[in-house]
């Protein structure tokens, strides 16, 4: 898939992003792509120019921007080293809904305004933390978002204010939910309560289990599950199929 290396401009700075189209005249329905903790690398470019494959303009956004020229993480190590985890759990943390919020407006901004994009709406995908982020900004973006995704993604039922699912009654979006087996940071009761949330909401929702650890959809994950990986794609594939305009 052709692949442009640009930056777009957010109220807090200057946001490194890769976008992928598919090959043809397009326009195609555009989509943002939240990586999970380990921020944008090789894996998270060979997911997005799949995605675009399938008929979408897939924009994958450097969401730690502000920690400057940060090292990568290997996903193979880092939360057994205590100096790595440290620096990924501290990264994490400066994510916070509102700023979450301010880039989201910027990346839609950047999508609208692109040939090759179809729209004013988009869809949103995201894995493990991009997973809280996707939920987040379906709530916080109501008017821009027409389809959210959020695989093995964590968080998004907390006892804080800020909690994702407390956002229901603005999110205006079709949400589906892939949850990881085992996973302390989305469980049975935090399902149960998402879908009741959603539920009473009136939002268009789907929330499945996948037999499989947290991160098996990326592929550089050490949980990574091929047949989970799969069922992914299908899901979401299917549900930007049905949301996204042509």
């Amino acid at each position: 898939m052709p692949k442009i290396t640009d930056t777009v401009a957010t109220p807090d700075g200057s946001c490194p992003v890769h976008l992928f189209a598919p090959a043809g005249p397009g326009p195609w329905p555009g989509v943002v792509m939240f990586p999970d903790a380990g921020g944008v690398r090789v894996t998270f470019d060979q997911m997005a120019a799949r995605l675009a494959g399938s008929g979408y303009v897939v924009l994958l956004p450097d969401v730690y921007y502000r920690e400057g020229d940060w090292a990568p993480f290997d996903m193979t190590t880092v939360f057994g080293d205590a100096q790595e985890r440290a620096r990924i759990m501290f990264m994490m943390g400066t994510l916070t809904p509102d700023r979450v919020t301010r880039d989201a407006g910027a990346l839609f901004d950047y999508l609208a305004s692109r040939p090759e994009v179809a729209g004013q709406r988009f869809g949103v995908c995201g894995y493990c933390m991009g997973g809280r982020m996707s939920l987040v900004i379906a709530g916080r973006q109501a008017d821009r978002v027409v389809a959210a995704a959020s695989f093995h993604g964590g968080g998004l039922v907390t006892d804080n204010p800020d909690s994702p699912h407390l956002l229901a009654d603005q999110i205006s979006a079709t949400v589906y939910i892939g949850g990881a087996q085992n996973d302390a940071s989305f469980t049975t009761d935090h399902a149960e309560q998402l879908d009741k949330a959603l539920t009473a909401a009136g939002v268009q929702h789907r929330i499945e289990w996948y037999p499989a650890a947290h991160g098996f959809a990326v592929p550089d994950n050490p949980p990574y599950d091929t047949a989970a990986d799969e069922r992914h794609w299908a899901a979401m594939t299917e549900l930007f199929g049905a949301t996204l305009a042509p």
